[in-house]
């Protein structure tokens, strides 16, 4: 879906964090929606909150915008300051899309951005030439006269994003930004929001449920159950995955599972008629396990670690099975 030039970069890590959030605890009664949650976001990254729908991915991003006030013990500081007091004095340097549309439909899209404008205290020649550059920047410039109700959905995000950008913030917060977008769309919607941190070195954090997107970020942080189950880039949490996946169909899987234990060792798990295997040299694994279980494998394939399988690994289940 996205060409090899979207691949990020990493990020040197010389400053204080953007964002830290240290044991952030959220309950809805006697659900918990948040537990514990800690990790930190520097400068320039494009930090990705990656979970399932429940996941707590929008309560956690409810906190970052401000939204929700933050308790002890729980702690979030944006640019050094703890949101507990000063949330008010942080949200100039914030952007903030959120998933459902913003947009006014009836309103040109230069009216939305100019309405925009002026909550921030811009006007005059300023608040006209940043609309403009941003109408520019993002590719709409032609449809400034036009109703935001007649965009498409990826031309809407595109808009959505230059409203947040009006007053340059530092840090920019979107809640599943690809939501509802077809595959070009989304492609598109990522080529600004890189484009947008290798220039201006804006951060960037965003929730998603889509496993494809969240390569592109220059962080993960996993989110299960309102668990941050684990942190790092694409590649490393890949990486953590010892070896190749074998996946194996069996009629039997209990009584295959017991067999592979007891000959080549390890912890295959069963979901459903499948067995799956993490196997260092998986291609030379797979013979033999045909050779010693001909009758009881009926199908098998192999596979490089995805993101999917870290999120298996970690928590025992698939990224969006039903619990």
């Amino acid at each position: 879906m996205f060409p090899d030039s979207f691949q990020c970069r990493s990020i040197p890590m010389t400053e204080k964090p953007v964002v830290e959030v240290n044991k952030l605890t959220c309950r809805y009664g006697k659900r918990v929606a948040l537990r514990e949650i800690t990790f930190t976001v520097e400068r320039g990254e494009i930090f990705g909150l990656l979970g399932p729908n429940g996941s707590g991915k929008t309560t956690l991003f409810r906190f970052l915008s401000t939204l929700l006030p933050v308790a002890e013990p729980g702690m979030v500081r944006l640019f050094d300051r703890d949101l507990a007091g000063s949330a008010k004095a942080v949200r100039h340097l914030l952007g903030v899309v959120f998933q459902s549309n913003s947009l006014d439909l009836e309103l040109t899209v230069a009216e939305n951005l100019r309405h925009q404008g002026f909550l921030y205290g811009l006007h005059g020649e300023m608040l006209q030439g940043r609309t403009a550059e941003l109408l520019r920047q993002f590719g709409v410039n032609d449809r400034g006269g036009e109703l935001a109700g007649t965009l498409s959905g990826g031309l809407r995000r595109r808009v959505e994003i230059a409203k947040a950008l009006l007053h340059r913030p530092r840090l920019l917060l979107l809640d599943e930004p690809s939501a509802g977008l077809d595959p070009s769309a989304r492609a598109e919607l990522w080529r600004y929001l890189l484009q947008l941190r290798n220039q201006d070195q804006t951060t960037i954090i965003v929730t998603t449920h889509i496993l494809e997107e969240a390569e592109f970020c220059n962080r993960l942080g996993i989110l299960d159950e309102g668990v941050l189950v684990t942190t790092g880039s694409p590649g490393t949490l890949k990486a953590s995955i010892q070896g190749d996946v074998v996946t194996v169909s069996s009629r039997n899987a209990e009584r295959l599972r017991a067999l592979i234990v007891e000959q080549f060792g390890g912890e295959p798990r069963i979901f459903g008629t499948t067995l799956r295997l993490e196997r260092p040299n998986g291609h030379e694994f797979i013979p033999q396990l045909v050779k010693a279980f001909p009758d009881l494998i009926e199908s098998i394939s192999l596979g490089h670690p995805t993101l999917e399988d870290v999120f298996i690994s970690r928590t025992g289940h698939h990224f969006q099975e039903e619990k």
